[in-house]
């Protein structure tokens, strides 16, 4: 279990987020939705340090999550952010090896289990077939499925997701959403930012609404719909339609 508890959040000198509790629940989906600029990143990116923490506390499974050493916070949680400025001339094999750092000793050699969780990273996100070409000359949405790996490579039981469908064309993106499924069916912890309500109403166990940089809700996505939260939020209406192969979400 993660949570967060009364924690003030900035980015550099400016504070962003004040007095933020949540708990985001082990073995579920969670999504964080909310409006542009309500804090989504900003509150997960506390994770990696990209956000830092000024007041509160972060446990992982009941241990001061802040106090571990960087390495150990690495074994435990994988983070995938949602913009990267560098994308690394790197075969895919190769990105993908990053992830495994945290588990290598001083040498970096790399062991048979190493190599056989790299392997399955790759084919878990369908990037096998680029595994020798370089990162750089991908298309976006490829190249996204690779920092997935990378991430999947780390092979933690929390997993964090900043926006992990950018870039993927609507196929790609119904393909990732099962995988998140089958991640929560290995037992993984999953929390995603997304914009996409349709797609966080469907696939996630708890939601988290934020606005106006606080946290508005935290709830099943039942309750959520039937306490007209997310329509107060956003100022739209939800209607739904249902047919054998699930239920749909149209918002105006």
């Amino acid at each position: 279990m993660l949570e967060f508890s009364h924690v003030d959040i900035s980015c550099g000198l400016v504070p962003i987020l004040d007095d933020i509790s949540v708990t985001f629940q082990s073995g579920r989906i969670t999504s964080v939705i909310g409006p542009n600029g309500c804090g989504k990143t900003t509150l997960l990116q506390c994770l990696n340090g990209s956000s830092k923490v000024t007041s509160g506390r972060i446990t992982l499974d009941g241990a001061d999550y802040l106090a571990m050493p960087l390495k150990e916070r690495a074994r435990r949680l994988s983070f995938l952010p949602q913009v990267r400025t560098i994308i690394p001339s790197l075969p895919v094999r190769t990105l993908v090896e990053h992830g495994r750092f945290p588990h290598l000793g001083f040498s970096r050699r790399k062991s048979a289990k190493d190599i056989a969780v790299v392997e399955s990273a790759m084919d878990f996100a369908h990037v096998s077939p680029y595994a020798g070409q370089c990162a750089d000359t991908l298309s976006g949405g490829i190249r996204q499925r690779a920092f997935f790996a990378m991430t999947l490579a780390q092979d933690c039981d929390h997993i964090v997701l900043d926006e992990p469908t950018t870039y993927l064309d609507l196929g790609g993106q119904r393909e990732f959403m099962k995988m998140i499924l089958q991640l929560k069916n290995q037992g993984r912890t999953v929390i995603l930012v997304l914009h996409d309500i349709g797609q966080a109403l469907a696939i996630s166990d708890s939601l988290v609404i934020m606005q106006d940089r606080k946290i508005a809700a935290a709830a099943t996505p039942k309750e959520c719909l039937q306490q007209h939260i997310i329509e107060d939020v956003f100022d739209v209406r939800i209607k739904t339609f249902c047919d054998a192969e699930g239920t749909y979400y149209f918002f105006c």
